[in-house]
């Protein structure tokens, strides 16, 4: 909004020149929907106190976790509200993955409000029923793979990290696989909220990660220099990295441990959503599992845990999933297992970004 109102006026204000670049517009729309998190924080907090909508603590759950009982959640509506207020305000609005980034975040985040509203507010233990959820999401992602295939001049080959040349096409079929890619990120994410501030950190590493990605994807010779995939227009998804990054600074301000809100899954699914829809514009749909690796991890650490315990009828890999309880249980103290975690998906971040340069 604020590009297509103050950019016009470069013509006779030359200090409105700067709103031309994707740089300027993505550190303001980081600092907007930080700021739009810090100064409602507080009061969403408070509200949501009022309104009794407290976090639900599991009884099989470790010990430690049942002091948390009550603390605020559903959260997530906050982080949501940053990101689509600050990508309005910074964006270019006729960009077509803009809108699409902001539908898929939008529409999980609406499935994760009803789940929570169902278990917080209605009290059901349940919340949305298992395959119910994966059938909206599913849909949902969809939806969303569709538009991105048919966006103008979209490649529908996938990209494999570390083998630049070796590149398949997809055809119709990328379709399904990026709505494979969004469906799983986004339950990933949701499994790795388990802990104060344990899903947040990851997220905003991984969505400072896709802005870069996003940027040297939207930009023809840095694309060209780099051997990627040249994505015209995917530039200005980068601002919207940037807002989910700001947002997710200023939620953890006060998600921090000991947490004074947790964001439930309005939050972890529109966020996964999120950024496995910005792997899929981005032409780096296979890296997420690299970039988000400590979300994989914990996702497979479910999965093995489960396919072990049916399999040996009460058999164990861990002391509990996901793994962040298995390490709770050894003894980590909780802050412990929270900063290792980052520090793994700081390191992993890291590895995804050599994929630039090396063949």
């Amino acid at each position: 909004m604020l590009y297509h109102l103050l950019y016009p006026l470069h013509t006779s204000i030359s200090a409105f020149n700067v709103f031309r670049y994707i740089t300027f517009r993505t550190i303001y729309a980081s600092l907007t929907a930080f700021l739009i998190c810090f100064v409602l924080g507080p009061w969403v907090i408070e509200r949501l106190r009022r309104m009794q909508v407290g976090q639900y603590i599991r009884e099989e759950g470790p010990e430690s976790h049942q002091k948390k009982a009550g603390t605020p959640t559903m959260g997530g509506t906050l982080i949501v509200f940053s990101v689509i207020v600050s990508t309005l305000l910074w964006t270019d609005l006729t960009n077509l993955y803009v809108w699409i980034a902001l539908l898929a975040t939008g529409g999980f985040a609406a499935i994760g409000f009803v789940d929570d509203y169902l278990m917080q507010v209605k009290k059901r233990s349940k919340g949305l029923s298992a395959r119910g959820k994966l059938v909206l999401q599913t849909l949902l992602a969809l939806i969303t793979g569709t538009l991105v295939v048919l966006t103008p001049d979209f490649d529908t080959h996938v990209t494999i990290p570390f083998l630049k040349q070796l590149s398949p096409d997809l055809g119709w079929g990328y379709v399904l696989f990026a709505a494979f890619v969004v469906v799983g990120a986004s339950n990933a994410v949701n499994l790795t909220d388990g802990l104060d501030g344990l899903a947040i950190g990851p997220t905003i590493i991984a969505a400072t990660t896709y802005m870069i990605f996003a940027y040297v994807t939207g930009h023809v010779k840095i694309a060209d220099y780099l051997q990627i995939n040249y994505v015209a227009g995917s530039g200005e998804v980068a601002i919207f990295c940037g807002a989910l990054a700001g947002a997710g600074l200023g939620f953890l301000w006060f998600n921090a441990y000991p947490a004074q809100i947790f964001m439930g899954d309005v939050g972890s699914l529109s966020l996964g959503s999120a950024l496995g829809t910005v792997a899929v514009i981005t032409k780096q749909e296979i890296l997420l599992a690299l970039v988000g690796g400590l979300f994989v991890i914990e996702a497979l650490s479910v999965i093995f845990q489960v396919g072990f315990f049916k399999m040996t009828n009460g058999g164990r890999i861990f002391r509990m999933a996901p793994l962040h309880h298995h390490f709770e249980l050894k003894g980590w103290p909780e802050p412990k297992v929270i900063v290792r975690f980052w520090i793994i998906a700081i390191a992993l971040a890291l590895l995804s970004m050599s994929t630039l340069k090396l063949r």
